[in-house]
């Protein structure tokens, strides 16, 4: 094949991955073929070396956001990679197979299928859902959007109609990582009989908005509250993940992962049982708050001491979260 048209297939097939490889291995193949060992030794360690490098970013022009709504979103720059999330065995299957879709997505549309575009993230506080939503746009090379629909839904109810509006149009314009935290505020509008009706009438409004939009990205929702959501929510989603606390196999790795490259006078592995049961908010807090304390000792190792002292710490402000909570 003529060398511009397969610089042509190859500009052509850039996004998905097993196209693009396919057309880079029969331009080496050529230059092989020409006896340029050294522009084809050259164009395979690159080709080889795509993908173990940063994800490229995104190329599409970011859009200016509508200055009504700007004060219930805001974008977050995500730097967080696969490597600072700890995922269970089947959430790190189903977010490959996410990327996966995406990367070919139009390969997928051309047999008339959709990709899964709207994803429901359930689990308690601090376990990684809002993390994973960084980490995912990070992945696609896609902007973060992250909506407060608790702020959302206590505007102006007049306006809160058209800036929800407005929120899914720049959605289906812009390839982007939207992100709706606080999901169960829609959970609580809807089951609360004595909420004022206009209200109920711009939550019904929200969900027929997610069940029509088909984003350019993806759409995110977070909820602490999975119990709370009924059906009517449940079938608007593509997809459910559910982000669990961590057991003590779990805990072990979080804590074997954090003190890898730090010096320590204890193995992290036989300090489990100290804090099974934590979430992996609460764990970042525990291991960089022992970190701190050998710091501040002027140590050049985190002892145990140091460990026991952010254990009790945490210890301390679940026990009187818990008298806030009763």
């Amino acid at each position: 094949m003529a060398r511009g048209e397969l610089m042509k297939k190859l500009l052509a097939s850039f996004g998905h991955e097993e196209e693009f490889r396919a057309v880079a291995e029969q331009i080496i193949g050529e230059e092989e073929r020409k006896k340029n060992r050294v522009l084809a030794n050259t164009l395979r360690k690159t080709l080889e070396n795509i993908g173990k490098t940063s994800p490229p970013k995104s190329l599409a022009r970011v859009l200016p956001f509508p200055d009504e709504a700007d004060e219930f979103i805001q974008r977050v720059e995500p730097h967080r990679s696969a490597q600072d999330i700890l995922m269970s065995a089947e959430n790190t299957r189903i977010f490959t197979g996410l990327l996966r879709e995406y990367r070919r997505s139009e390969q997928i549309k051309m047999h008339g299928l959709t990709v899964r575009s709207k994803l429901l993230f359930c689990g308690p506080p601090g376990c990684g859902k809002t993390l994973c939503a960084e980490v995912f746009a990070n992945e696609l090379g896609l902007p973060l959007f992250v909506v407060k629909l608790d702020r959302l839904m206590s505007s102006y109810l007049g306006e809160t109609a058209s800036n929800i509006r407005k929120i899914f149009e720049f959605a289906r314009r812009q390839p982007c990582v939207l992100f709706l935290d606080e999901f169960d505020a829609i959970a609580r509008a809807r089951d609360d009989s004595g909420e004022h009706s206009e209200l109920r009438r711009v939550v019904n409004n929200l969900l027929l908005f997610i069940d029509q939009i088909q984003p350019s990205g993806f759409l995110l929702a977070a909820t602490n509250l999975d119990q709370s959501l009924d059906s009517a929510v449940w079938r608007r989603f593509d997809e459910i993940v559910w982000f669990d606390a961590p057991d003590e196999r779990m805990t072990c790795k979080y804590l074997v992962k954090a003190f890898k490259n730090i010096s320590v006078e204890f193995q992290p592995e036989k300090l489990v049982q100290k804090v099974t049961g934590y979430s992996y908010s609460e764990l970042d807090k525990i291991c960089k708050q022992a970190v701190k304390l050998s710091i501040l000792r002027n140590a050049k190792t985190v002892s145990l001491r140091d460990f026991n002292s952010a254990v009790n710490d945490a210890k301390r402000r679940e026990k009187r979260t818990q008298r806030l909570v009763e």
